[in-house]
């Protein structure tokens, strides 16, 4: 037997799939999270599926993780203690940043900096200077080096140290050295050097990513290694993988090496498995809502193509690397319902997480959330949650949102509950406004991919309240992002500052650094687990008119043949195109410049999950019938009760309706039917408004 396991941990559940080789048999299943030792939780899933699917560890193939350690140090402000060396005179480039504010009238703002990264007296001067060129035209003064490093190891007790030097993207020779003087005299110090992490022109921003990098580095290596550690004690043999916040996976070793690259790790694994959904259905344009017990992603999938910023953001922070365009705001199973000081009930952002967890859990936990509610009005069954992973008392429920919220607001307890989902469906609809008619697109035109323990229960609300074209709810919602662990490429990306306007671009030049790109590439292919025989590679140029502050990503398939005058034409052509469609206008007369080169290799997972068709012939039957409680129908109505496993192809089921299944329980509104395609999902669509009984 031969097994591929993916492990996606969330703040509330970690979702764990596994797929059988030799049979292509998928089996899923899930854990509560160990918030504060996740490493915990991991091993509790990799456990717990292993027993589903009668594996033992040395038979594992293949192992994917998605985790929010990193993006959780950041948020929480809970990473390492850190150093700075930079240019003399560039000293507060943290502190200052781009001098913006978002809240132009808040008086009370906080810093828009992440100055929590490094306090100023931990930013040490090095006297060294490159050029805009790349010349060195002051030599790197190595006193200062030792002077620096001396005092932020022996008096601040730094764990980690982050190098950022003027123009080091033309010419990493002194911070390199700077490295190297670093390592000779403290073996065991992290140190993060900015043209090795992000070789950009923009110095606040490089600075930041480099921080960031440091701060997370010694987080994301004590977790790492002991998983590492832990799966070679238990038998497992093959090299241990993790989710980039692009979509694509690497090997554990360049994720210590390159932290980073994994602050949206868990969200983007969600995206990737809704992809996969997408693509084996026909279908092009899809929103994917992947909806957790702490927090709510979002994110547009177009013409089937998923969308990535090479200037990312974590909280307010810019964190430039690669990141999928994913929209996450604070609403989930776990979200917690309260009422303001001006008596007005509020959802989230705050989540009970796994432990105590919603009222129901019954580990303590008093604070009513949206779990709650969906429980009392007749959505889940108490004694099969989770699949019967988490056992629900209702009792609980009840106490927690009559004491908490009807009684405080004068209303009955069935009523505060449907308000709890109205207030929560509300708030992830302007997310998706946001994410859809904000940039331009029409909702009407997408259909949404409904994902997440509490997904399948929302979705079908929001296509109420969005007019979508259809819901989709895959045969797995509830570990989505563990299976799109599972499907997401192999891939590693290098980036090479290269300046010049595209008119008078010396064509050696360009295929000098196009070469430096293959050849950093290419030294690191056999360690994020690329195969030389499977490998892809792919080419984009970033560009911008010239004087423009920011640019586009342009792909650039010409990189791999010749570099002539036509292919310069056409990949302005290319530039102006993509520059009319994202700002609705092109300058044709114009010039073009460079900025950086990227180089993309990648290889596609073999073997991936692929879609079981179900069985066709006689419909399955309600296995009971349940009181739900529909506000939009002023009460109680009788709904059928399916189990999933029990459908057929092409059965059609009425509203109101429930279907269990162990990673979640889908909705279906009494104005909606659901059709069972020949892969298993069910496709939701509107009827007519319901009526009262």
């Amino acid at each position: 037997m031969s097994v591929l396991i993916g492990i996606d941990i969330g703040g509330t559940f970690t979702d764990i799939v596994a797929l059988n080789e030799d049979t292509g048999e998928l089996k899923v299943t899930k854990v509560p999270s160990t918030p504060g030792e996740f490493s915990k939780g991991f091993f509790n899933g990799l456990d717990k599926i292993l027993e589903v699917c009668g594996g033992k560890p040395e038979e594992i193939k293949r192992l994917v993780h998605g985790t929010t350690v990193a993006t959780n140090a950041i948020l929480e402000k809970k990473g390492a203690k850190i150093g700075i060396l930079t240019t003399k005179g560039f000293r507060d480039v943290l502190i200052i940043g781009r001098g913006t504010r978002n809240e132009l009238y808040n008086v009370h703002f906080d810093s828009e900096t992440p100055s929590f990264l490094c306090p100023r007296e931990r930013i040490k001067e090095v006297r060294e200077r490159v050029d805009a060129k790349g010349d060195i035209i002051e030599p790197l003064n190595e006193e200062d080096v030792i002077r620096a490093v001396d005092f932020l190891v022996k008096e601040q007790k730094v764990e980690s140290i982050a190098i950022c030097y003027l123009f080091s993207f033309f010419n990493k020779e002194n911070e390199e050295r700077t490295r190297d003087i670093i390592l000779k005299r403290y073996p065991g110090l992290r140190v993060s050097v900015s043209s090795k992490i992000n070789p950009r022109f923009r110095e606040y921003e490089r600075m930041v990513v480099t921080a960031f990098d440091a701060y997370i580095g010694p987080v994301m290596d004590r977790y790492i290694t002991k998983l590492n550690t832990s799966l070679a004690e238990i038998g497992v043999k093959n090299p241990l993988q993790l989710m980039q916040s692009r979509g694509g996976v690497t090997s554990s070793s360049m994720c210590s090496e390159r932290p980073v690259l994994t602050l949206l790790s868990g969200p983007a694994a969600g995206v990737i498995g809704a992809k996969q959904i997408a693509q084996e259905t026909g279908r092009k344009n899809i929103l994917t809502l992947d909806l957790g017990g702490t927090s709510n992603d979002v994110s547009l999938i177009q013409n089937g193509e998923t969308k990535l910023f090479t200037d990312g953001k974590i909280g307010n922070y810019p964190c430039r690397q690669a990141m999928m365009d994913i929209s996450t705001i604070g609403a989930g199973g776990g979200s917690i319902a309260w009422v303001d000081g001006g008596g007005w009930l509020r959802v989230g952002p705050h989540s009970a997480g796994s432990f105590p967890g919603p009222a129901c859990y019954g580990k303590g936990g008093t604070e009513p959330t949206y779990t709650d509610a969906s429980l009392i009005m007749g959505y889940l069954r108490p004694d099969y949650f989770a699949g019967g992973e988490v056992a629900l008392d209702a009792e609980l429920a009840r106490k927690a949102i009559q004491e908490k919220v009807a009684d405080v607001l004068d209303m009955g307890i069935y009523d505060a509950a449907s308000a709890i989902h109205k207030i929560m469906h509300n708030q992830m609809a302007d997310q998706v406004r946001l994410a859809t008619v904000k940039r331009g697109y029409d909702p009407r035109s997408f259909s949404v991919v409904a994902s997440g323990g509490a997904g399948p229960i929302a979705a079908c609300s929001l296509l109420k309240l969005l007019n979508f074209k259809e819901v989709i709810v895959p045969p797995t919602p509830g570990v989505m992002a563990a299976l799109g662990l599972l499907s997401a490429d192999i891939e590693h990306e290098e980036v090479v500052t290269f300046a010049a306007k595209i008119d008078e671009v010396d064509l050696q030049e360009l295929k000098a650094a196009i070469g430096e790109g293959k050849q950093l590439c290419g030294q690191e292919r056999a360690n994020v687990g690329i195969s030389e025989n499977l490998l892809r590679t792919t080419y984009s140029a970033e560009m911008r008119y010239v004087g423009q502050s920011y640019e586009l990503e342009i792909p650039f398939p010409e990189a791999e043949g010749v570099l002539d005058k036509a292919a310069m034409e056409a990949v302005k052509e290319r530039f102006h195109q993509r520059h009319e469609h994202v700002y609705k206008h092109a300058f044709r007369n114009l010039q073009i410049e460079f900025t950086a080169i990227r180089i993309l290799i990648s290889q596609k997972p073999v073997p991936t999950p692929r879609m079981e068709k179900v069985r066709e012939g006689e419909w399955g039957v309600p296995g009971d019938k349940r009181r739900t409680y529909f506000d939009e129908c002023k009460g109680w109505m009788e709904s059928d009760v399916y189990n999933r496993e029990n459908l057929a192809a092409s059965q059609v089921i009425i509203g109101p309706a429930i279907v269990e299944q162990t990673d979640t329980t889908i909705l279906i509104y009494p104005d909606q039917k659901a059709i069972v395609d020949q892969w298993g999902n069910l496709i939701v669509t509107m009827m007519e408004p319901c009526k009262t009984m």
